[in-house]
């Protein structure tokens, strides 16, 4: 199976999970699905808001994952998903 294809498998199987993830996980989950849709995080996707705790946790897991690849997101993402789903 594709790459692409596997991916979007793995975002369908990410809803279906017997328990929710940690929020630990969860983020790693939403940094890798932004990295692999959309490329490195961009300075004017961060919260404007001093108070939004959450989408600052959000966007700086994104920032982490700088430079790496959207198919390494990808792969990074479909393999996290099988490791919850096992």
């Amino acid at each position: 199976m594709e790459l692409q294809q596997q991916f979007e498998q793995a975002v369908a199987n990410s809803k279906t999970l017997s328990e929710k993830p940690s929020n630990e996980i969860l983020l790693q989950l939403y940094s890798l699905y932004k990295q692999a849709t959309e490329g490195d995080a961009a300075e004017d996707n961060a919260p404007a808001n001093p108070f939004d705790f959450v989408g600052k946790a959000k966007f700086n897991a994104w920032s982490e994952l700088k430079g790496k690849s959207k198919e390494a997101a990808m792969q990074a993402y479909v393999d996290l998903v099988q490791k919850l789903k096992s």
